[in-house]
C-alpha cells in the first residue's frame, strides 16, 4: 500500500459533494488526520468530535449508554452526527454522519476483545459493521492504523468513491454483523415525523437562488396552498438581507393540530418542485426550536406572528421567560424579517409594536412599499371552496 493511493482516495472524497460530521471514540483518529492533511478537507469535514471520556459520551448521547463500546452506541452516534451535519451543511449538499467506538490495545491487558464498531448514515442509507481484531497480533499503533483505514473506506463508500487500498485486516480478524439498510422517501418522512431526523430538503434546489453565503433566509408556513404572496414576500426579504440562501420551510408538526400525513407533506412539497423553489421539511413548529435547527438564519414572518412572539401570554404569562426564550434565539445568530400584516383587521407594521430594547436588533422591518399583500392562504381556500 502506498501513501499516494490513500491520498488519492481522500482527494476523491473531498471532490465529492458530501459533507460530513464525525463522532469518534476509542480509536480511528488517524483517519481524521488523513482527511484533514489533504487539501480540500473543508469541502468534506463540517465538524469532528472525539467524545473520549465517559462524561463526554454521556453529554453527546444525552444519556448513559448501556455499553460505551457497542454497535448500538455507534449507530446512535452516527444518527446524531447526521442530524448535526444537516444543520451545518450547505443547502442541497448530501450529508453524512459517522459514528465510531472502539476498544483497542492500551497500556494494560484487556480481558475482553479488541474490537471496534462503525456506523455511517446518509439520507437514504444506514451501514454498520463490527470488527473484532486478533488479540495480541498488533500494537496499539497498528490497531489504530487498521481501524482508521477501515473507517476511511467506509467514508469513501458513503461518498460513493472507490477505495482500492487494503485495510490490512487478516484472516484471524473477524468482520461481523455487517448490515445495510436503505430508506425511500416515505421512510425518511416517517423518521422525520417520529423525530429521528430533524429535517430534510425537498427534492428541488433553486440554483438561481444560491448565493455565496451559507446563511438561510427562511419563510416558514403551512403553504396550504403556496401562493404568489409567499413568493413575493421571500423575494422582498432576500433583497433586504442581501447575502443568503432563500428557502421555504414546511413543518410536518403543528403545535395545535395533528401532524401532517406523508401524502399531505408530499403534496405540499410538490408545489415547490413545480416552480423550482427550495423547501425544507422540518418537525419543529416553535421558533426557539427552529433557531436551534437553523442557527444564523433569518426567519421571514408577518407582523401578526411578530406580535405573538413578543407577547408574554404565549410564555405562560411571563415577560422574563419571553425575554429568555428569544434571547436564546438571538444567541444562535437568528433574526426575524418582519412584513406588514393585518392584525385584528388593521394593517400593522413592525414599528407599531413595542419590541423590548434587548431584542430590537433581532427584528428587521420590510417597508410596506417593498411588500404588502393582505390575502392569506385561508382566504384563498375559502374563495376556492376548499
Amino acid at each position: 500500500m502506498t501513501d499516494a493511493c490513500i491520498r488519492a482516495v481522500v482527494e476523491s472524497i473531498h471532490s465529492s459533494p458530501t459533507q460530513a460530521v464525525l463522532y469518534l471514540s476509542g480509536g480511528a483518529s488517524l483517519a481524521l488526520g488523513l482527511l484533514m492533511s489533504v487539501p480540500g478537507a473543508s469541502n468534506t469535514v463540517l465538524e469532528a468530535v472525539l467524545p473520549y471520556s465517559r462524561m463526554s459520551m454521556i453529554q453527546l448521547l444525552a444519556k448513559i449508554p448501556a455499553k460505551y463500546c457497542s454497535q448500538q452506541t455507534a449507530d446512535e452516534m452516527a444518527l446524531l452526527a447526521y442530524n448535526r451535519a444537516l444543520k451545518l451543511s450547505s443547502p442541497g449538499s448530501p450529508v453524512l454522519g459517522v459514528g465510531f467506538t472502539g476498544s483497542l490495545a492500551t497500556t494494560r491487558p484487556k480481558q475482553g476483545d479488541h474490537r471496534f464498531h462503525l456506523s455511517t448514515r446518509t439520507s437514504d442509507r444506514h451501514w454498520a459493521s463490527t470488527v473484532t481484531l486478533s488479540k495480541g497480533l498488533r500494537s496499539r499503533d497498528q490497531e489504530e492504523k487498521v481501524s482508521s483505514y477501515f473507517l476511511l473506506k467506509a467514508i469513501a463508500n458513503a461518498c460513493k468513491v472507490s477505495s482500492t487500498f487494503d485495510s490490512e485486516l487478516t484472516e484471524s480478524d473477524v468482520v461481523a454483523d455487517e448490515c445495510e439498510r436503505f430508506f425511500d422517501e416515505d421512510k425518511e418522512l416517517e423518521q422525520l415525523i417520529n423525530g429521528q431526523i430533524c429535517f430534510k430538503y425537498g427534492n428541488c434546489f433553486a440554483e438561481t437562488d444560491k448565493s455565496n453565503g451559507d446563511r438561510k433566509i427562511i419563510l416558514p408556513g403551512s403553504f396550504n396552498p403556496l401562493h404568489d404572496g409567499h413568493l413575493k414576500l421571500l423575494e422582498a426579504a432576500t433583497s433586504i438581507c442581501g447575502d443568503g440562501y432563500p428557502c421555504f420551510e414546511l413543518s410536518a408538526i403543528n403545535a395545535d393540530k395533528p401532524p401532517l400525513s406523508i401524502p399531505q407533506i408530499k403534496e405540499r412539497v410538490m408545489q415547490f418542485e413545480k416552480i423550482g423553489k427550495t423547501v425544507i421539511i422540518s418537525n419543529q413548529p416553535y421558533f426557539y426550536k427552529k433557531a436551534e435547527l437553523f442557527p444564523g438564519s433569518a426567519f421571514v414572518i408577518g407582523a401578526d406572528t411578530a406580535v405573538r412572539l413578543i407577547n408574554p401570554k404565549y410564555y405562560d404569562g411571563s415577560y422574563d421567560r419571553m425575554i429568555e426564550t428569544l434571547s436564546g434565539c438571538k444567541r444562535t445568530g437568528c433574526t426575524f424579517i418582519v412584513a406588514g400584516r393585518k392584525v385584528d383587521g388593521t394593517f400593522k407594521v413592525l414599528e407599531d409594536f413595542d419590541v423590548p430594547e434587548v431584542l430590537k436588533d433581532m427584528f428587521v422591518p420590510i417597508p410596506a412599499e417593498r411588500f404588502r399583500m393582505d390575502i392569506s392562504s385561508t382566504e384563498i381556500r375559502r374563495s376556492c371552496g376548499l
